[in-house]
């Protein structure tokens, strides 16, 4: 039963009311970066090569062409570690004098109109000495291997090592070891809309205005002024309606800082909207890792230890303001995952190559360490000859709070009990009967699972861990209620799609006795807005929410303590419902609005008991909190050409209290098409030279609605005692499950051919290549190997 504050008649927690936000985007009214005007537009000219030294830069007579020649006293942007053996590689905003991936901005075009820019840009003539290039970090980690860097010598740019005491007594003395070599090809979040910025000079104040499509709009402030070297005042920055952002844009793009940089210069307003093809090459990748882990388990199938040795590629830069060690340390921090293991050994290495800068994306590293890990769940069941099912029981966390091997501690959890809820909801028996009816036909159906833990809302302290420079996580609000009873909520978070607007809504309202629709959450402007970290790493609705619930308790307290003068009744005789503050057992009462009023304009009624106004500020920094799931994929597989077709997909998840249930199912749906995507289809790919093959939506192939199949979904609302909302993040947990259970799926599918799938996308090529490498007979080849 989910809690209410007491006293509040309304209780809008926990109803799915609809999306305070949705009527002005589906109605065509929201309003986005490209939607500005601008004097002078923009258009970047991009590296044709992966590796060498700028020669020459040709541009036509009478264009506007900026080179970092021009950039005089602009800073690197130069992200920053203090731990991890961390090497710091600064980014010039424009190539100066080499360039080091295929996309990195070597000039700028100013023309008056975005037609025009293209045009003269198309024009501009870049030479470049080509040398050789590092695509692949196994290959940039080889001797001899050329550096992409000289500050980072082996490409290493940076190492996290990790080992239990008495480790290698444990591995030694278990009964088996079981190996995965997983690999994560490269990714790009593909948002629908892509990046871009808008930046106007104010003459009169000498002021700029950017607005952008960020998730971090305060930090990009302070990191572009840093950069440029003004006072942080004389930039405002706002990040308007956002169309999808889902960790890409939250890193500082260089090409913002050149837009601001112009925009001081011409005195003048710049525009730059990028295009699906820049995006895909060059608005930062994630996901490309190679994974080698290993099991130690007892001759009961208990997992005893993990060892596990993580290269990712991090490609030519480190991203602002995470470092590129979002990735790698993620990986191993969090890779024993919902498991009981008290033993771990740990290599990650962040690695640099000719590519582009990698980003988080949703999910950051957890959809391929949970990859791994379930993969080597379901190898090592296969091994003892037990159930997959059978083996995660066996070994999931099952006594909480529990302190995992590096030393996180989860809080409460159900991850045996939504083991057990899919289980029941996806009717293994009844699955496996018709499984074995269909294989009988010529069909290849499968079923795979994946249990994981999702680490969220968490605050500094998990950052500071991390040795970062820029240690993000708190978050502040901002509450009032002006004088004519409308209620205000400045939050420092930054939605682009996660119904925060309504969520926080909802737990202001439940606090103060209004409706939601009463409530205006502001946000994305920097000069309106309290300072604040932004959106990302499903911390929102419990950091900001947090930040929400606490202000909303000292407005509450005021609105009592005036209702109390006014009705002339007890504090605690006074109930906040309906919009009104009432004295408990009478029909005595009077309107929050008409409280307001008294508030700001009749003050001297109170003789200084009361503060003037109605404004309170609440700021939360929590140690965060561990969501949890199993997912459940069942497929079909196609063993003559190699397609998946995803039949159903069904989730059992525990994100602690619901706010609003349509919210949270709408998160794991979305997360879910993502999972898909990164499952079957999405890979960024390179050519040997550093140039990608996957420019358009034609070769980079993100789902459609044909790809997404029913979704069935269960709810367990275990109340976090880390959040004081009792909320847990749910945003990321869809795209970290299910490229894991629809992979299981697949292999489960051709389990009757030994055929082992350990990468991901598993691509029909992919597929193919494992049934023609298997050792049984395969249909392929008509019962013969290797005649196809």
């Amino acid at each position: 039963m989910t809690a209410h504050t007491k006293g509040s008649g309304l209780k809008w927690v926990g109803r799915a009311i609809r999306r305070l936000e949705d009527p002005a985007l589906v109605t065509g009214q929201g309003r986005f970066t490209a939607d500005l005007p601008a004097m002078h537009w923009v258009r970047f000219v991009r590296s044709p090569n992966a590796s060498g030294k700028i020669a020459k830069i040709d541009a036509p007579n009478g264009a506007t062409v900026i080179t970092a020649a021009d950039l005089k006293g602009v800073k690197k942007i130069t992200p920053m570690l203090h731990k991890f053996n961390y090497k710091p590689v600064g980014q010039p905003v424009l190539a100066d004098g080499v360039v080091r991936f295929v996309g990195e901005p070597v000039a700028v075009v100013v023309a008056a109109s975005e037609e025009a820019a293209e045009d003269i840009a198309d024009l501009v003539e870049v030479t470049i000495d080509e040398t050789t290039p590092m695509i692949d970090a196994r290959a940039a980690l080889q001797s001899g291997a050329p550096q992409v860097h000289a500050e980072a010598p082996g490409n290493v740019i940076l190492e996290g090592k990790f080992k239990t005491p008495d480790f290698d007594a444990t591995w030694k003395g278990s009964y088996k070891i079981i190996t995965v070599e997983a690999r994560s090809r490269r990714q790009n979040a593909t948002p629908m809309e892509a990046r871009g910025g808008h930046a106007a000079y104010d003459a009169s104040t000498g002021r700029v205005t950017l607005t952008c499509t960020t998730q971090m709009p305060h930090l990009m402030r302070t990191a572009i002024a840093d950069v440029l070297g003004f006072a942080e005042s004389d930039l405002r920055v706002i990040a308007p309606d956002v169309g999808g952002g889902f960790g890409q844009k939250m890193s500082l793009a260089a090409e913002y800082v050149v837009l601001v940089w112009l925009a001081r210069k011409l005195k003048s307003s710049v525009a730059w909207t990028e295009d699906r093809r820049e995006n895909l090459i060059a608005g930062f990748h994630a996901r490309d890792q190679y994974i080698t882990l290993a099991g130690a388990f007892d001759k009961n199938a208990k997992l005893l230890a993990l060892k596990t040795d993580i290269v990712s590629n991090i490609g030519a830069y480190s991203c602002f303001p995470t470092t590129c060690g979002v990735e790698p340390l993620m990986a191993m921090a969090e890779m024993p995952g919902p498991y009981d293991v008290r033993h771990y050994e740990c290599l990650a290495r962040g690695v640099i190559t000719n590519t582009c800068t990698m980003a988080p994306y949703r999910g950051v590293s957890r959809p391929v360490i949970t990859f791994t890990l379930e993969r080597l769940m379901d190898k090592a069941a296969s091994a003892f000859a037990i159930d997959p099912i059978d083996i995660r029981r066996r070994n999931l966390i099952d006594k909480l709070p529990y302190t995992s091997a590096m030393g996180l501690v989860y809080d409460e959890a159900t991850y045996k009990q939504t083991l057990e809820m899919a289980v029941k909801a996806i009717d293994v028996p009844a699955f496996r009967a018709r499984q074995k009816a269909a294989r009988a036909q010529g069909r290849h159906l499968g079923i795979g699972f994946a249990t994981f833990s999702e680490r969220t809302g968490y605050g500094s302290p998990a950052f500071a861990a991390r040795g970062m420079e820029i240690t993000p996580g708190w978050e502040t609000v901002i509450l009032t209620v002006d004088p004519s009873g409308f209620v205000e909520a400045r939050i420092g978070s930054s939605p682009h799609g996660q119904g925060l607007r309504t969520t926080l809504a909802q737990i202001i309202a439940d606090e103060i006795g209004v409706t939601p629709d009463v409530i205006k959450v502001v946000h994305g402007d920097t000069d309106i807005a309290p300072y604040g970290w932004g959106t990302f790493a499903s911390r929102s609705l419990v950091i900001s929410g947090g930040a929400s619930l606490i202000a909303a308790q000292k407005v509450r307290a005021k609105l009592i303590k005036i209702a109390s003068h006014m009705l002339e009744a007890a504090p605690h005789d006074i109930m906040l419902e309906n919009g009104t503050a009432k004295v408990a057992g009478t029909d005595r009462f009077v309107s929050i609005a008409k409280m307001a009023r008294e508030a700001y304009h009749q003050t001297h009624r109170f003789k200084g008991e009361i503060e003037p106004g109605l404004t309170e500020t609440g700021s939360y920094d929590p140690p965060g909190t561990f969501s949890n799931a199993c997912h459940v994929a069942i497929v079909e597989v196609d063993v003559e050409t190699g397609r998946v077709t995803v039949e159903k997909f069904l989730v059992a998840e525990d994100a602690g209290r619901i706010i609003n249930p349509m919210i949270a199912d709408g998160q794991v749906h979305g997360g879910i098409a993502q999972g898909i995507g990164n499952a079957l289809l999405e890979e960024i790919i390179y050519d040997e030279s550093g140039g990608i093959l996957t420019a358009n939506l034609a070769d980079y192939m993100p789902p459609t609605a044909r790809e997404i199949p029913p979704i069935e979904l269960h709810h367990i609302e275990t109340p976090s005692t880390t959040s004081i909302t009792k909320a847990k993040g749910l945003g990321e947990g869809g795209c970290i499950g299910a490229p894991a259970a629809i992979i299981n799926a697949i292999n489960d599918a051709l389990s009757e051919y030994g055929v082992q799938i350990d990468e991901m996308p598993a691509t029909p090529q992919r597929i193919r290549a494992a049934l023609r490498a298997s050792s049984l007979p395969s249909p392929l080849w008509g019962g013969e190997k290797g005649t196809a």
